[in-house]
């Protein structure tokens, strides 16, 4: 009866096919003249509106937003973030055209709450399972074949619930028939200049021995293996390579046991410098005097125990990452050694429907989103292993289909740019499959990227090189791979043809560049006329909540008081952005929506740089912030108040923290008293970690565990002590080998930046996590001062993960951030000199059945658009990023749980 509940709904419209007699799918004729390799197609289901699923196509498909109108449909974006965010969505055909929710179920004044809104699904050409956007509609890319779909309801964090139920197969032209993956690259050929790389490499060698980070004491023990395996492929047997691997081999504990020789190992360093000695004719048993072919068949995980360092049965004990199990296996073939057949089989597990694998060793059923780059190194392995032909065959498949025309491959799915470590790993691959001409274009399209110098950048846009992509750029352009890398080569794959270069490329010291973070921020082509951030490129429309994220990254780290005097001042002043609005629009004081985190947020902000917040922008935002605290739950269809305690609009952990924060430096103990109570009681009793969203939905978060952390910590009290205590034990505990920290977007910039600020608060205690997460945010940062949004995503700089690097790099907390201004003046509004505007990220689918048939739109042109991941704007990868620092309104809330893009709302 449920199911056939919910087809009535229109809500199971794929599998309601199967379960209900004389369901019928409805015509899914071509839209337009979009074939499966020309154009792009979406899909937008109004099943649980009494409708069917509706189609339409771009033939040349530019982004999602415009695929939306150009196949026919209307959007309507809310009264508050304007029509990027989209709210409401209508089709010509379908009840003449009416836009849904109507107003009468979801007034579209603010974000819409995250069990209702337009989920935004991807997929790309060849592919049939869908992905939640990692972007918003006006920042996806499309490219021919691609898919859009749009569906009302809600998702988790994760993006694993809330998916259409119809496959990318069920709504492209032709009857689902998928782009011919047969048609090769057109990319010019081309050799990558071995000998330069390598003798760049060399340059950024210490003492010829090792890699040392710019500012650090200690060597990088990851970048000095990579490097070895660089000049093995490069010039085989040599002095230069003699002297990195007897480094290696002397200092191999430091690396394997870096935690502590009681501690548990390193695995992950130990199968790297395993692949090492068996390339350079050592003997992996006997490394420095260390066996460690025994230090990986020695932690073999024989059951799930994630506190143990294992995720599943035949994982490598303390390995979370793909890849890294991936080297594990491969160490232990090459030394002879018969891997754990629960070992080899956890590479099969991550690989997804299409055939891609995914970065993180993930549980079966979770969302999987495979990678190039992943793929191209695990299909290697299982090749080598044997007996995984199928897997294999899968993984070559999607790598043809992956790949660009131009050679290359992109970095994560949806990208349209080369990205080079990807596109390295996947030539080993195909060569050593046997597709030579798809690997020789992949090389040729590294050899146009190569940089002058010799190294290589991350990207085909790259101008400064990096130790990280070199190493592997240079294996690919050798023509060898880790499974068959030898020193038995005496002679370079290419000679020398360029001159090394003169200086040593920047590298990541200990912690980040906070200077250059800083100019970062405060450049002309992010901060407008000095004073806000916009919501997007281009746009006049002030981003509020990431404009106070910038501001306390600024006070944090005091390197430009005067740039942070211009914007506050733009918000005391109720200084108005392009679109006539000010702060007070964005946190709605004074009105029926007065949203109490953002409230607190800029009252936060007030405090911290000695400002009055009684009286800031106009408002007393602390007399505002008592009203906004909730006596009791609010019902339908008044969604207002989460709970007794929480604050109006803002049904975030991030949002409630700021708040009482707020409260408690205003010296307003006794009217956050409630506040405070709620955000105690939403710490889980058995692990110490708060949730992302209140009322919470069973998940444990490091960023709201983090800031949670902060306000108690102000709050003060044994209490309030103690339930520190557990949550930061919890957070250390949760940090990867890298120094990373799992966010929404994966090895996130945004959770170790938190992670780093809450750990802060006991720093005697955990001053190797913080040096380790500090680390690992360097090795994030740009060559143009600003942060990736996660180790495994896209290169370029993302203006909202670099705010939060930046302020959280300092370690100071919320609650005691405190920056004079004393000194400063007014500043003259500068004139914009952008050169263009940074891509702003947010953290980080005439019928009226209820069968949920597929039904083509006609082309027309339609509405004034919008997107979700659901906005129009950018997403990150998933929803605690925005969450994070900027979202501290009900609207930004409900955006990071979706992981949308909206600079439009916070």
């Amino acid at each position: 009866m449920f199911t056939a509940a919910l087809c009535a709904l229109g809500l199971l419209a794929a599998v309601c096919f199967a379960f209900l007699p004389g369901a019928q799918r409805a015509a899914a004729a071509p839209a337009a003249d979009c074939t499966a390799t020309k154009g792009a197609v979406v899909a937008v289901d109004f099943g649980p509106f009494g409708g069917t699923v509706q189609r339409g196509c771009d033939t040349t498909p530019t982004t999602g937003y415009e695929l939306l109108h150009e196949g026919g449909f209307s959007t309507e974006g809310t009264q508050h973030d304007g029509p990027a965010f989209i709210c409401r969505i209508g089709y010509g055909a379908f009840n003449s055209g009416t836009q849904y929710p109507t107003p009468d179920k979801e007034a579209c004044v603010l974000t819409p709450q995250a069990t209702a809104y337009w989920s935004y699904w991807v997929a790309s050409a060849g592919q049939d399972d869908w992905s939640y956007s990692q972007y918003g509609a006006m920042s996806r890319k499309l490219k021919d074949g691609d898919v859009d779909a749009w569906v009302y309801g809600g998702t988790d964090v994760e993006g694993t619930t809330g998916r259409p139920t119809f496959s990318p197969d069920d709504v492209r032209p032709g009857g689902g028939s998928s782009p011919d993956p047969s048609g090769e690259p057109t990319g010019a050929p081309g050799r990558v200049d071995v000998a330069a790389a390598a003798s760049w490499l060399k340059d950024g060698l210490t003492d010829g021995e090792r890699i040392v980070d710019e500012g650090a004491e200690t060597p990088n023990y990851l970048l000095t293996t990579e490097t070895a395996y660089a000049l093995a492929a490069a010039d085989g047997r040599s002095d230069a390579l003699d002297k990195v691997t007897s480094f290696l081999a002397a200092h191999v504990d430091d690396y394997v046991s870096s935690n502590g020789k009681d501690q548990p190992l390193a695995t992950a360093a130990a199968a790297r410098l395993a692949l090492l000695a068996e390339s350079t004719e050592g003997d992996a048993h006997s490394f420095g005097g260390r066996d460690l072919i025994a230090d990986l068949t020695g932690n073999v995980c024989t059951e799930r125990a994630p506190g143990d360092g294992c995720t599943a049965p035949g994982d490598i004990r303390g390995i979370t990452y793909a890849d890294e199990q991936a080297r594990a296996v491969l160490a232990l073939l090459r030394a002879g050694e018969k891997p754990d057949t629960a070992s080899v089989d956890r590479l099969v597990q991550v690989q997804c429907k299409d055939g891609g694998i995914t970065s993180i060793l993930i549980q079966p059923g979770e969302r999987c989103e495979g990678d190039a780059g992943t793929t191209g190194l695990i299909a290697l392995v299982l090749h080598a292993a044997g007996g995984h032909d199928d897997a294999v065959a899968k993984a070559r498949d999607y790598l043809t289909k992956t790949q660009l025309d131009t050679g290359a491959f992109p970095g994560y799915a949806g990208s349209t740019t080369g990205d080079v470590i990807t596109t390295a790993y996947a030539a080993q691959t195909l060569r050593a499959l046997g597709e030579t001409k798809r690997a020789g274009a992949a090389e040729g399209w590294l050899s146009r990227v190569q940089l002058k110098g010799g190294g290589f950048g991350y990207d085909q846009d790259a101008v400064d090189p990096t130790l990280y992509a070199t190493p592997v750029a240079v294996l690919a352009g050798a023509r060898t791979d880790l499974a068959t890398l030898t020193t038995e080569k005496s002679e370079p794959t290419t000679p020398p043809t360029t001159t090394p270069p003169t200086t040593e490329p920047p590298a990541p010291g200990k912690g980040p560049d906070l200077k250059k973070g800083v100019a970062y921020l405060t450049g002309a082509a992010q901060l407008k006329q000095g004073r806000y951030y916009p919501v997007g490129p281009g746009s006049g429309r002030a981003d509020f909540g990431l404009t106070i994220d910038g501001a306390y990254a600024l006070a944090a780290t005091g390197l430009n008081n005067a740039r942070l005097r211009g914007i506050v001042d733009f918000l005391d002043d109720q200084g108005k952005d392009g679109e006539g609005r000010t702060v007070n629009d964005w946190t709605g004081a004074g009105t029926e929506y007065a949203a109490g985190g953002s409230i607190g947020k800029t009252a936060l902000l007030a405090e911290a740089v000695g400002r009055d917040p009684r009286d800031f922008a106009g408002q007393d935002l602390i007399a505002a912030l008592d009203k906004a605290v909730c006596p009791a739950a609010s019902t339908a269809p008044d969604r207002s108040c989460a709970a007794e305690g929480a604050y109006t609009y803002a049904p975030s952990v991030f949002s409630q923290a700021l708040a009482v924060m707020a409260q408690l430096r205003a010296g307003d103990k006794d009217n956050a008293k409630a506040p405070l109570a709620y955000l105690e009681s939403l710490q889980n009793d058995g692990n110490g970690a708060w949730p992302s969203l209140i009322p919470p939905t069973g998940d444990s978060d490091v960023d709201s565990t983090a800031i949670a952390a902060m306000a108690l910590d102000l709050a003060g009290g044994d209490q309030a002590d103690a339930a520190v205590g557990k949550a930061l034990k919890w957070i250390a505990s949760k940090q990867l080998p890298d120094g990373g920290f799992p966010g929404a977007a994966g090895n996130s910039v945004n959770s170790a930046a938190l992670a780093v600020q809450g750990l802060s608060l006991d720093k005697d205690t955990y001053k190797k996590e913080i040096d380790a997460a500090l680390k690992f945010l360097a090795g994030q940062q740009n060559g143009d001062g600003g942060f990736k949004v996660a180790k495994e995503g896209q290169p370029g700089s993302d203006l909202r993960a670099s705010t939060q690097a930046v302020g959280g790099a300092t370690g100071i907390s919320f609650g005691k951030l405190d920056r004079s201004l004393d000194g400063t003046s007014a500043q003259a509004t500068p004139t914009d000199d952008t050169g263009g505007t940074p891509q702003i990220l947010t953290p980080g689918d005439d019928d009226s059945g209820s069968g949920g048939g597929i039904v083509n739109a006609d082309g027309g042109n339609g509405g004034d658009g919008g997107a979700l991941a659901s906005t129009g704007v950018q997403v990150t990868a998933l929803a605690a990023f925005a969450v994070l620092l900027t979202a501290l309104g009900w609207w930004a809330v409900a955006a990071a749980r979706r992981r949308v893009a909206a600079g439009a709302g916070r």
